[in-house]
């Protein structure tokens, strides 16, 4: 099963953006399939999502994205305070701090087939909440059991797509991975990233240092790009990896914090004879993996509440704390669950 797409971005500063990004959502339901039900309960995550970044946060973002091989959308909502004192509380039907009927966030987290929220006062909210369509197949039992992903992808101020991509392949107790970072943004570099998924997607349980090959011949008739590629096993508690330029990896356990790195170089322009790294996974670790719009140095110790949550929650903390400002900028996971 592969699970890979971008997210549309809804920055949500006035009303009209909330029916905007509704109407967004409702075409990927259609488009996974979700039935008329399921659309609904969609439309109204959407609303109320929307309307608490309106009515009660400071730089909210809706992120919508359609999760290709599960039938589902997510929608991940993003802001920058004022943050919940009690989340426990908010989640309760009849808490408001602003007048409202206090029921967003209740609903939210009754309608969405999975819902994951995280909040900080002063620094802000971020909440996940995806619709599934029930006659999509299952996960294989070992995949959902032993692995979760999660990712979030911004565009670089002033773009409207982002040269940025992120897949993953999830069979039984393994899991693929691949971040691309096309040189450059902007739609020239979405599509060498694409390239790159693409190449991906024709076997990506193959070994690492074997894909990357292929995708730097993929990629020649592209301006190129920095690629990381991951093979993660979590019955052995190991992840393989290969890459070129500047996208790297820490694994992140709670007790430790071990940098992944990739090699020089550009994919589809010039790289290195490959080399392979063979790195141990502990149990309940999260594989962080970012591209050079985020910056490196963020302390392990950010994480250390969210290690045994939804992956797309820390994704959406390192994206909006961490984030450069003048580039497109990703952040995928891997989390080990036993």
């Amino acid at each position: 099963m592969i699970i890979g797409s971008s997210h549309a971005v809804f920055p949500i500063g006035d009303p009209s953006r909330v029916g905007e990004a509704r109407r967004y959502a409702a075409q990927l339901g259609y488009e996974c399939g979700l039935d008329e039900t399921e659309s609904g309960r969609l439309a109204l995550v959407v609303t109320e999502l929307t309307t608490n970044l309106l009515l009660h946060a400071t730089g909210g973002r809706l992120l919508v994205s359609a999760r290709q091989g599960r039938g589902e959308v997510e929608v991940i909502a993003i802001d920058e305070g004022p943050g919940i004192a009690d989340v426990h509380r908010a989640l309760d039907d009849g808490y408001s701090t602003g007048g409202t009927s206090g029921t967003g966030l209740g609903a939210v987290r009754r309608l969405a087939t999975q819902f994951d929220l995280h909040s900080a006062v002063a620094q802000g909210t971020i909440v996940v909440a995806r619709v599934r369509s029930a006659a999509a197949l299952p996960a294989a039992p070992g995949a959902a059991q032993a692995i979760e992903v999660g990712a979030v992808a911004l565009a670089a101020p002033g773009e409207r797509v982002c040269g940025d991509a992120w897949a993953f392949a999830l069979d039984g107790q393994q899991a693929a991975m691949i971040v691309a970072d096309g040189l450059g943004h902007g739609p020239d570099a979405a599509e060498a990233s694409a390239a790159a998924l693409e190449a991906f997607a024709q076997d990506p349980m193959a070994p690492p240092r074997d894909l990357l090959e292929r995708i730097h011949v993929r990629l020649r008739r592209t301006r190129g790009a920095a690629v990381m590629m991951f093979l993660a096993d979590a019955a052995a508690g190991v992840i393989r990896s290969c890459g070129a330029g500047n996208v790297a990896g820490r694994l992140v356990s709670g007790t430790s914090d071990r940098s992944v790195l990739s090699q020089h170089g550009t994919a589809g322009i010039t790289i290195r004879t490959p080399e392979e790294n063979s790195t141990p996974w502990p149990p309940h670790a999260m594989l962080v993996v970012c591209s050079d719009g985020v910056a490196t140095r963020w302390k392990s110790e950010i994480l250390a509440p969210l290690l045994g949550r939804d992956p797309a929650l820390a994704a959406g903390l390192l994206a909006r704390d961490h984030c450069r400002g003048r580039d497109d900028a990703t952040v995928a996971i891997l989390r080990r669950k036993d």
